[in-house]
């Protein structure tokens, strides 16, 4: 079941049940953006950024298939499959 997800800079959403959470974190450049990959464990975390070019559209994060339907630098628009 694909699940539609719009998220504005600095938004969070759980990919699912024992995977990771996302942070959508805007557009460093015209071409790349990025998305921000959490983990945490009680009161500890760690988090990283993800760059990719605008034009790739799939990806996967922490094993999820997403799909980036529309990207600006205020939002992102996904469907997690």
């Amino acid at each position: 079941m694909d699940r539609s997800v719009l998220l504005s800079v600095g938004e969070t959403f759980h990919l699912r049940s024992g995977k990771d959470r996302i942070v959508y974190a805007g557009m460093p450049s015209e071409d790349v953006y990025s998305i921000v990959q959490r983990k945490a464990s009680g009161y500890q975390g760690f988090a990283w950024n993800l760059f990719y070019p605008k034009r790739k559209s799939e990806i996967i994060i922490d094993g999820v298939n997403i799909l980036v339907e529309n990207v600006t630098a205020d939002e992102i628009r996904l469907r997690v499959g």
